[in-house]
């Protein structure tokens, strides 16, 4: 990460929120084994009050967990951060699912063993650990009232929750935790990342839709005007129109390939004549059962839309399993899409509920809606799952679902169909 790009976000940090930067003031919920330092790139020890080696545990729920309990004993927090929405939403299922042991833990000052926790680093952990049991009785009163709002119960001087990625269908994650645990709490999304090389920051930490300022020194980039031309030809920073979209073409450091990203950008303004961008989708990353390539982020849209034609529903996560890959489970008419969504605030579907989604495709995709009527794609299955059961597909993956959102492996498969309840 450049100099340049942690000055910038710590400056615009304490211009939004001045008492972020407060000393042991931001907690850190981060799987990253083999680096120590924190998302955001820099090594500032004094602002954690996680220690770095809470990072490093081999099992990524066992490091989630461990993080977990060091931020809950600090009750002074101003800033809550997460490399991934994903592993803040994690986080907060573990401390929904398993807060009385959290909180015997705060109380007793220990770190009961766990698998992916190796002894030496829990001993190591536990000395860092002091007993807490006034910490402890406030976790048990706060988690025993619920979890709408908790994030804002349990740390009442918090400012704001920073996250490493808040766009395309992460933010999917973000609204979820936006409408329960973090109810209230702004989030901010500091920089912009592509094929490992940081390109922009994002100046306006109380803006809800993440915008970066793509800066010229990080990365040398082109663009390719989108739809494309029959002829492409790549502009240059300078040369892009605000309201336009354009395709990424990335030489990331001088002797590295110079490539296409897979990312699609929208110019929404300048700032000192460099121009501001938000992202808009990942090229490679599409649905199809028969070749019609639906957009990952606009097939998360049209579930977004169905869910809310659906009563009290909020989506906390989902899937799309290709029929073909189930088997005889899937049934015997033609290709289609197999959805699995985990839900809070309804406990079951009707049948007509359930077609709307399948209603959303075909207004949203005429392509989809021709091989509908075709009968050359079958009627859309929709399936809940339990509460929890992506944390633990997550945790049997142990990296976030990969995009587009088709599972390809049995032993996957198989474990997400076990939680089905309807």
């Amino acid at each position: 990460l450049p100099t340049q790009g942690s000055l910038l976000y710590l400056d615009t940090l304490h211009a939004a929120f001045p008492r972020a930067l407060a000393p042991r003031g931001t907690a850190l919920l981060s799987w990253a084994p083999h680096h120590r330092c924190a998302p955001a790139g820099w090594p500032l020890p004094s602002l954690y009050c996680t220690p770095a080696e809470a990072g490093s545990v081999p099992s990524r729920a066992a490091a989630l967990r461990v993080q977990l309990l060091f931020a809950l004993q600090q009750r002074a927090l101003r800033v809550l951060e997460a490399a991934l929405p994903t592993e803040l939403l994690d986080a907060l299922v573990t401390l929904r699912c398993a807060w009385p042991e959290l909180a015997q833990d705060l109380a007793l000052g220990t770190l009961r063993p766990q698998p992916g926790l190796p002894e030496g680093l829990r001993v190591q952990l536990q000395a860092l650990l002091p007993p807490n049991a006034a910490r402890a009785a406030e976790l048990r009163a706060e988690c025993a009232r619920g979890f709408e709002g908790i994030v804002r119960r349990l740390w009442p001087q918090l400012e704001v929750v920073v996250v490493g990625t808040a766009h395309g269908t992460e933010q999917l994650y973000c609204d979820a935790l936006r409408q329960a645990e973090c109810k209230g709490l702004p989030f901010y999304c500091p920089f912009y990342h592509a094929a490992r090389a940081l390109l922009g920051v994002n100046l306006w930490p109380e803006e809800p839709a993440p915008r970066f300022l793509l800066c010229p020194d990080w990365a040398f980039c082109e663009f390719l005007p989108c739809p494309a031309e029959e002829e492409p030809q790549t502009v240059l920073l300078g040369e892009l129109w605000e309201g336009r979209e354009y395709g990424l073409v990335l030489t990331a450091r001088p002797g590295e390939y110079r490539c296409r990203a897979g990312e699609v950008l929208r110019v929404t303004g300048f700032h000192k004549q460099c121009p501001v961008v938000e992202p808009v989708r990942r090229e490679s990353q599409a649905l199809s059962v028969r070749g019609e390539s639906i957009p990952e982020e606009r097939f998360c849209r049209s579930l977004c839309r169905a869910v809310g034609m659906w009563p009290g529903a909020r989506l906390v996560d989902y899937v799309c399993v290709e029929s073909a890959l189930l088997g005889a489970s899937s049934g015997a008419c033609a290709p289609h899409y197999e959805v699995f969504v985990e839900l809070r605030g309804l406990r079951d579907l009707s049948e007509g509920q359930r077609y709307k989604l399948d209603q959303c495709l075909q207004e949203d995709f005429p392509i989809y809606k021709s091989f509908r009527f075709k009968g050359s794609i079958g009627p859309l299955r929709l399936h809940m799952v339990g509460a929890g059961a992506f944390a633990r597909l997550r945790e049997a993956l142990g990296k976030p679902i990969p995009m587009p959102r088709v599972l390809r492996e049995e032993r996957l498969l198989q474990l997400i169909q076990s939680s089905v309840i309807s």
